[in-house]
């Protein structure tokens, strides 16, 4: 296990810049190999896999993709089989620390200098001085706002922090324009998301300094609860099993007028597919709002590929090399508006604006250290009731810290 916490603070510094890197090229490594590719289902992961396979699927023996939503919940009883069902699995930050904890991915340096001519330095993600994953986009969430539907209201401005989101929803709810107007992801691991979201604006920290004991049943985490509670007033009716599907839905069926959702909706959100002009040109990506301080209510992600640990090192070569194929300038070509790329010939558009805000205003990474995943799950499983209006903050809090000391305490953690 890996006790070290890493700041991703070389992947924001290139959001708003392209990155400077070689040409690209096709080199898929040894032929005649089996690449199997698991990742999560939107449309970034989408495009960075299908450019991958298209490169190089005619080199291997089998090429799969395999993208679900609940990739996180499945990857490491995948991975520990021998062989690996799959030769590599798309990460994020938690992502990355739940497999690393298991021994399930490899080190890539070998593997970066054969293959990494078009990977640039902020791309790699390195934990105790070994590359473990190659970034290829950015991620946060952040705020989404209808200004035609705040101009009704008088509002000439998207709201800056909590506060403002539910005096505006109050005025749209009066108004009688949209009774639920707020959405947000709070289904499942979302949930234990919003709280982090929130705890961190406090400026709170989850655990207590060079340890893994919790931090979190004290006034930050009321107060975090209390901005969570504050929006889900003004929430769809069935926000609690609400992901980035159900809201991006709603929000581009017009039943939305203020949103914390992710940037890698932002493209999807902003297109000509799927809504309606009257929702496309009205909608503004912003900064995430603030919480009772300056610093905003968002984690700061990067999204990447690894590879699997139990399987062949031809396979794993084949594998890296598809996927470094794919993070070359042409991918922008088609999709520059998918993702924050963290790739060369990525250019900045309107969807780009609102994690380039957020993290410019100080949003937090999310944290990189083996026990945040029994935290987030201890939150996840514990909120609802709170949100429901059964039970107080005190009550959540004080269910979420007993959760993650069971889980840390089996996990060897906490004595």
């Amino acid at each position: 296990m890996f006790l070290k916490q890493i700041a991703i603070t070389g992947v924001v510094a290139g959001l708003m810049c392209t990155a400077a890197s070689a040409d690209g090229h096709s080199d898929c490594g040894p032929a005649g190999q089996s690449i199997r590719i698991l990742g999560s289902d939107f449309p970034a992961i989408q495009a960075m896999s299908g450019a991958s396979q298209a490169n190089c699927e005619s080199a291997a023996s089998e090429f799969s993709i395999t993208l679900r939503d609940d990739t996180r919940d499945m990857m490491n009883q995948a991975q520990t089989a021998n062989p690996a069902q799959y030769t590599s699995v798309i990460v994020a930050n938690a992502t990355l620390t739940q497999l690393m904890n298991d021994g399930l991915v490899r080190p890539l340096d070998d593997l970066v200098a054969k293959y990494g001519a078009n990977l640039s330095p902020n791309q790699l993600i390195t934990i105790d001085g070994k590359v473990m994953a190659v970034a290829f986009m950015a991620n946060s969430q952040h705020l989404y706002s209808r200004t035609d539907i705040l101009a009704q209201v008088g509002i000439d401005s998207v709201p800056s922090n909590v506060d403002e989101m539910v005096a505006a929803a109050e005025a749209i709810r009066a108004a009688g324009i949209m009774e639920h107007p707020i959405v947000m992801n709070a289904t499942g691991w979302n949930q234990g998301e919003l709280f982090n979201l929130f705890f961190f604006a406090t400026g709170g920290e989850l655990f207590k300094p060079g340890t893994a004991e919790p931090n979190i049943n004290n006034e930050n985490g009321v107060a975090a609860l209390e901005s969570m509670a504050a929006l889900a007033e003004y929430a769809h009716p069935d926000f609690l099993s609400h992901a980035s599907n159900e809201t991006q839905g709603l929000w581009e069926a017009g039943q939305a007028a203020l949103g914390i959702m992710w940037g890698s909706r932002g493209g999807a959100i902003l297109d000509d597919e799927g809504s309606s002009a009257e929702v496309t040109e009205n909608t503004v990506l912003s900064a995430a709002p603030t919480a009772g301080g300056d610093i905003p209510a968002a984690t700061l992600w990067w999204d990447g590929f690894t590879i699997a640990t139990n399987i062949s090192d031809a396979e794993a070569e084949a594998t890296f090399a598809a996927l470094a194929s794919a993070a070359t300038a042409d991918l922008m070509e088609d999709h520059n508006d998918d993702a924050i790329w963290l790739i060369d010939g990525y250019t900045p558009g309107p969807a780009a604006a609102g994690v380039a805000e957020t993290a410019q205003a100080g949003a937090r990474p999310y944290p990189m250290i083996p026990y945040i995943n029994l935290m987030h799950n201890a939150a996840s499983a514990e909120l609802s009731d709170f949100l429901k209006g059964e039970e107080t903050a005190e009550q959540a809090l004080a269910d979420i810290e007993a959760a993650y000391i069971t889980a840390a305490t089996e996990a060897g953690f906490l004595q």
